[in-house]
C-alpha cells in the first residue's frame, strides 16, 4: 500500500506541474455575461436533493466549484468524451467563450468553498491516494482538478464506478480507480463527502 501511495504522490507532482501550465489557457470567463445562460443549468442543479432518473444519484453540487474544472466538464460533454444525454444537449449549444462564461457564473454563486479540514479517520486512510492531487480537505490547489469537499456522496460514488469500469474517460482517474477495491468507494466517496465545501448553487 505504501508503494502505490509514492507511486501515485510523485505523479501527481507530474500532474500538478503540467496542470500549471494547463491553467494558462483557461482566461477568465464573465460571469455577469454567463449568468442567463448559466440560470437554465439551475433548473437541475439549483434544487437541493434533485435526482438523475436513471441511473438515480443526486447531481452535483456546483456552489464553490472550480471555473476551469467546471469549463473543462462542459467541453467534454460538448465533445463526447462525458456522457450524459441532458448535458450533451446543454454543452453543444455552447461556445468556448459561452462556457467559459457559464462556468465563472456558476462558480461565483452558492458560496464560498471553506478549507475545514475534517472527515472520517476512516475515510481519511482510505484517502491517501487521492489527497495526493485533491487534497486531504478535498480542495486541490489546481484549478481544473474538482473540489470534492462537501459534494454528494452519491454522486461521488457514482462517479468513482465509472472511472473504475472505464465508461468514464479521464487516464489519470481511470488508473487509480482500478486500485482501489470495489468495497473501498463507498468509503472514499463518505469521506468527502462528510468535509464542509460545495453547496447547491441557488438563484440570487
Amino acid at each position: 500500500m505504501n508503494t502505490i501511495i509514492k507511486t501515485v504522490a510523485s505523479a501527481a507532482t507530474l500532474f500538478l506541474a503540467c496542470g500549471f501550465f494547463a491553467q494558462t489557457a483557461y482566461a477568465d470567463g464573465d460571469a455577469e455575461a454567463g449568468k442567463e445562460l448559466g440560470y437554465t443549468c439551475l433548473g437541475c442543479h439549483g434544487i437541493e436533493g434533485y435526482r438523475n432518473a436513471y441511473p438515480s444519484y443526486r447531481v452535483p453540487k456546483l456552489g464553490g466549484q472550480k471555473a476551469a474544472y467546471l469549463s473543462l466538464a462542459l467541453k467534454g460533454y460538448r465533445d463526447g468524451s462525458r456522457e450524459h444525454p441532458t448535458m450533451a444537449a446543454q454543452a453543444t449549444s455552447l461556445s468556448d467563450t459561452e462556457i467559459e462564461d457559464v462556468a465563472a457564473y456558476l462558480a461565483s454563486i452558492g458560496g464560498d468553498t471553506v478549507a475545514a479540514g475534517g472527515g472520517e479517520q476512516a475515510g481519511l486512510e482510505k484517502a491517501q491516494a487521492c489527497i495526493a492531487c485533491h487534497g486531504q480537505n478535498g480542495i486541490s490547489v489546481n484549478a481544473v482538478w474538482p473540489t470534492l469537499a462537501g459534494q454528494h456522496e452519491d454522486y461521488l460514488l457514482q462517479s468513482l464506478k465509472k472511472y473504475r469500469d472505464g465508461s468514464r474517460s479521464d487516464p489519470v482517474m481511470g488508473a487509480q480507480a482500478v486500485l482501489v477495491a470495489e468495497e473501498d468507494l463507498a468509503v472514499l466517496a463518505r469521506y468527502f463527502a462528510s468535509l464542509e465545501g460545495l453547496e447547491t448553487t441557488r438563484p440570487e
